[in-house]
């Protein structure tokens, strides 16, 4: 193999050469987005290169300005130090922070720039839902702890130890597609970018204290929401225990717990809820009712009516319909 072939053989591919057809492409849009109490636009995010000897001189931002060198090498002075860059390494020009940039003399420099306004929201309260039961409050959580740590970063370049520059090309190729859910992968992307910066420079990571289940109601709204969806097949309280991963006695006394009922009677409770909306809402026979509300027999379901309504089914329907007339 001649020296020539073998140099070819081993030049690694550029991994955001997709990029470098439209590298200015995400800059188009006027991508904004709430992170938890944060609204973040995107100013710029694109892949841009410096021809060797380039030099961007002495300039601040007042807005929050993310550099990484995906190839080539170059320096940074920042705080009156400057320093190396080459392949792999990141660094943060937060607001007011002045610096200069320049490419090596014999080598150009490619560098991927996110350049974001982040503006403090104000929580506007909303009596619809509440927000912390769908998870909100993690990720408000998460977005504080992470813009907190941003503000705190050192001025000096980092190694790009959790690959936030591959999400870049993540966000590139979300645009390219031009298919649905683009929006969400782009603002997922730049999210992605920010945590994966602060990992880089190593800081002591403060987990949050996430909220834990209340194991006991959890399970019990398991098992509730499975009777609802298979009251009309034949159920015991082993079926049950099994499906939500306890034992049958732990289930039977959380049931008593919560419900204040036993699980066969809580069942039966469900079975004859339904029961009692068939006879007033269509005109099937009783044996019919019994059969979709399972009930063994309608001679069962009679009697288990009579017993929890003080009337027979048939007088239940007929009582009911009578007073929706008068009505």
């Amino acid at each position: 193999m001649s020296i020539s072939s073998h140099t070819k053989a081993t030049v690694q591919p550029f991994y955001f050469e997709p990029m470098v057809e439209n590298p200015m492409a995400l800059d188009r849009l006027d991508l904004t987005f709430r992170w938890g109490s944060y609204g973040i636009r995107v100013l710029r995010c694109h892949l841009t290169s410096f021809p060797p000897g380039t030099i961007i001189d002495f300039h601040h931002h007042s807005d929050y300005e993310f550099h990484y060198i995906p190839r080539g090498k170059g320096t940074v002075t920042l705080d009156g130090v400057t320093h190396a860059l080459q392949e792999g390494l990141l660094y943060l020009t937060g607001p007011g922070v002045s610096h200069r940039q320049e490419a090596d003399a014999d080598e150009k420099m490619d560098e991927l720039c996110l350049h974001i306004d982040i503006v403090k929201l104000e929580q506007p309260a909303d009596p619809f839902i509440h927000a912390e039961a769908w998870g909100e409050a993690w990720e408000i959580a998460e977005a504080d702890a992470c813009i907190l740590q941003l503000d705190e970063l050192p001025h000096v370049p980092a190694f790009d130890r959790q690959e936030a520059k591959k999400w870049f090309l993540v966000a590139y190729e979300a645009w390219r597609s031009n298919k649905p859910g683009q929006y969400t992968i782009m603002k997922q992307s730049i999210i992605q970018m920010l945590l994966r910066t602060v990992g880089a420079y190593n800081i002591e990571q403060l987990g949050l204290d996430l909220p834990a289940r209340d194991m006991k109601s959890y399970r019990y709204q398991l098992a509730v929401q499975f009777i609802q969806d298979n009251f009309r097949r034949p159920l015991t309280l082993e079926i049950v225990s099994e499906r939500v991963q306890i034992s049958s006695r732990q289930l039977q006394r959380i049931f008593k717990e919560l419900a204040g009922l036993a699980f066969t009677d809580y069942l039966q409770q469900v079975r004859l809820q339904h029961v009692c909306s068939e006879l007033l809402q269509s005109v099937w026979t009783l044996e019919k009712i019994a059969e979709n509300s399972g009930f063994a027999t309608s001679n069962y379901l009679h009697y288990v009516f009579k017993k929890a309504y003080g009337m027979t089914p048939v007088q239940y329907r007929e009582s009911m319909l009578r007073h929706t007339q008068k009505d």
